[in-house]
């Protein structure tokens, strides 16, 4: 009887230093992932939308959804939100004044930094590649390259949809007003050039985009570009 008791006793002892193992274990598992819990369970991004242009941005991003079944609508609805919002934001920073063209002469002239048509471009897919979208791609988009008519754009698609699928996102035509639409019925005929797209968010990534200003020649239509060349 003796004799159970004590192997009773032993196995009890055994169960608790297995039990307190185990509970240091656990302590030590849930320390080391206390950081990776805390990082999904912080709250989504979010973007300020002004009143006026909340309507639009829920009026692109049903457009953004209607690409394809397989687009994430909470995808949609943030980019939407992320476009028009960076957009306003850059309207205050370029101080944009009078007309788009009359804006051009200001900034040939030095007396504004950025907003010709391929800066407003490049912020704008700046912002946007930073939601890293799954569901939407992001397309540079050019209409009439290499002539003075030559205006930009950014194309959202359907991830592998082509590029005249697309909606575009065309910040300059409005004096940074925001414009969305189909790419393909637009009166101006963009096309893609991926590379120059590359060449920005490469760029960004290393300094800034664009930082300096390209001496164009002022024109009375569609601004040029000052890309120093293309991609």
């Amino acid at each position: 009887m003796a004799g159970a008791i004590v192997s009773v006793a032993r196995a009890t002892a055994s169960q608790v230093q297995s039990l307190a193992r185990f509970a240091v274990l656990l302590a030590v598992f849930l320390t080391w992932a206390k950081p990776a819990i805390a990082d999904q369970q912080q709250p989504p991004v979010s973007f300020q939308v002004s009143k006026n242009d909340s309507a639009k941005a829920e009026a692109l991003a049903n457009q953004l959804a209607g690409l394809s079944p397989r687009v994430n609508r909470e995808e949609a609805t943030l980019l939407a939100q992320c476009a028009y919002a960076t957009v306003s934001k850059l309207r205050r920073q370029y101080r944009m004044f009078g007309t788009p063209i009359f804006n051009n002469f200001l900034i040939y002239h030095g007396l504004r930094k950025r907003g010709y048509c391929y800066q407003w471009s490049e912020d704008l897919l700046i912002a946007l590649d930073k939601l890293k979208l799954t569901s939407l791609e992001l397309h540079w988009g050019e209409y009439d390259p290499r002539t003075w008519r030559e205006n930009n754009c950014i194309v959202v698609t359907a991830k592998g949809q082509p590029f005249q699928r697309g909606i575009m996102l065309e910040c300059w035509r409005h004096l940074g007003h925001l414009y969305c639409g189909p790419v393909a019925s637009d009166y101006e005929h963009y096309v893609e050039n991926s590379a120059y797209a590359r060449f920005v968010l490469g760029k960004s990534a290393a300094s800034n985009p664009s930082g300096i200003n390209h001496r164009v020649a002022f024109q009375t239509g569609v601004v040029p570009k000052g890309k120093a060349r293309d991609y």
